[in-house]
């Protein structure tokens, strides 16, 4: 998970990335217990190599001097038996408390705790002034029959809704055409599974911070994705790509799944936050180089934008302050789209670069010109997700008489349609 040759070196800089992150993670605890483990490791290879050496003595031996080597070899197999059972579980607290050590910040991310401490960067596009006072998105979904909520929390419970009639064209044109958008940049298209191993959860990031958000299957011992970037990326563990092979992009959808877990009572009306959504996703895997990566994050997010000025929504950039970083991320851009209900921009697009951490976890390298073996960077974006982008498509293009206008971009998947 970590370049260990490298832990004292950037000691100072780990303990900085832990309080900038805000993670759990008591950091001299996790150096005793590496400390302790690798003692414990030297003298179980010692025993170790005793038991090898008696082994090879007592072939040899004669009659009189088998009993007494036998007996030496009990007694060391016995005390071997012990400390590998101690190292057995001191490992297994090492790699749990290994398992939370936070990828470093860029140098130049905002210090800060939560949302409210990112930092805007730029915005496109004017909200539209209304006359009217202007619908929210609930009274457009009635309006229009678009949305079902009461029968689908009787069958799902909280949270859950149905896209009907115009509500599910509507969503499946803006998902096509996001994907449709990104494939004809030459993105290679995937259909990741949804229902994945704990190793896959671990080794993009997601677990174990935020472990709490994701849905298990427990017969089965599989968890539910919030994310296609997690099949698209855990699909390359393992594997080694040749530097003329790189940049590998990606473009996937999926249905996704969060609990939600510590948001009740936040955002709980409508569409903003849903334990069900669909998700047009971006990932990169390029090679380890810092200005290449920053150009690949550029590009993604360049996509996402491309996309909400198709969709004519107003939108802004923000760049995330720490404290809002996953445990793996470097740097981070959200997009925020502006939805007329919140008096405000939401949260649609998240663009992350995560350097090596995934592949460190999930053992993705590749070669250099000169044959030399580097773990690889990766980097995701949103593409589209829905139905919080349905939030902004209803309220911005409402019109006076409550028809809802049907930007360009989606009216070839919509039978030409121009408004609902």
């Amino acid at each position: 998970m970590i370049d260990l040759t490298q832990l004292k070196e950037k000691e100072q800089q780990i303990r900085e990335a832990i309080a900038k992150k805000h993670v759990d993670l008591d950091f001299d605890k996790f150096l005793a217990v590496h400390s302790e483990q690798e003692k414990l490791k030297e003298q179980v290879d010692r025993l170790r190599q005793v038991r090898n050496e008696l082994t090879e003595t007592i072939a040899r031996a004669n009659v009189e001097d088998k009993a007494n080597l036998i007996a030496r070899s009990k007694e060391n197999n016995i005390h071997l038996q012990g400390m590998e059972a101690q190292l057995i579980e001191l490992q297994k607290q090492w790699q749990e408390l290994a398992a939370r050590l936070p990828g470093l910040p860029h140098p130049n991310a905002p210090v800060g705790r939560d949302e409210h401490d990112n930092i805007e960067r730029y915005k496109w596009g004017n909200p539209r002034t209304l006359e009217e006072t202007p619908r929210d998105h609930l009274e457009l979904a009635n309006l229009h029959q678009m949305v079902d909520f009461d029968q689908a929390r009787e069958l799902a419970g909280s949270r859950a809704y149905a896209l009907t009639g115009w509500g599910a064209l509507l969503e499946m044109a803006a998902m096509r055409f996001a994907f449709d958008h990104i494939l004809a940049k030459g993105y290679t298209p995937v259909a990741p599974p949804v229902m994945v191993r704990e190793n896959a959860m671990y080794g993009t990031g997601y677990f174990p911070v935020g472990q709490e958000n994701a849905y298990e299957l427990t017969k089965d011992k599989l968890f539910l994705t919030g994310t296609a970037e997690v099949g698209m990326v855990a699909l390359q563990a393992g594997k080694t790509f040749d530097i003329e092979s790189l940049p590998k992009r990606f473009v996937g959808m999926s249905t996704c799944f969060r609990r939600e877990a510590g948001a009740a009572g936040r955002d709980t009306r409508g569409l903003y936050r849903m334990h069900q959504f669909q998700k047009v996703e971006q990932v990169v895997i390029c090679p380890a180089d810092e200005k290449f990566a920053q150009e690949e994050h550029d590009q993604l997010l360049a996509n996402a934008e491309e996309i909400l000025q198709a969709l004519e929504l107003p939108y802004r950039v923000v760049e995330c302050c720490t404290g809002e970083l996953g445990l793996g991320q470097y740097r981070k851009y959200d997009i925020e789209t502006w939805m007329p209900s919140r008096k405000g921009y939401g949260e649609t697009h998240s663009a992350s670069n995560l350097r090596d951490f995934q592949a460190r976890r999930l053992n993705i390298r590749h070669r250099d010109a000169a044959g030399q073996k580097h773990f690889a960077y990766t980097l995701n974006n949103t593409a589209i997700a829905s139905p919080r982008i349905l939030i902004a498509l209803i309220e911005n293009h409402q019109q006076a008489d409550g028809k809802i206008y049907i930007p360009k971009a989606l009216r070839r998947y919509l039978g030409d349609t121009e408004s609902i």
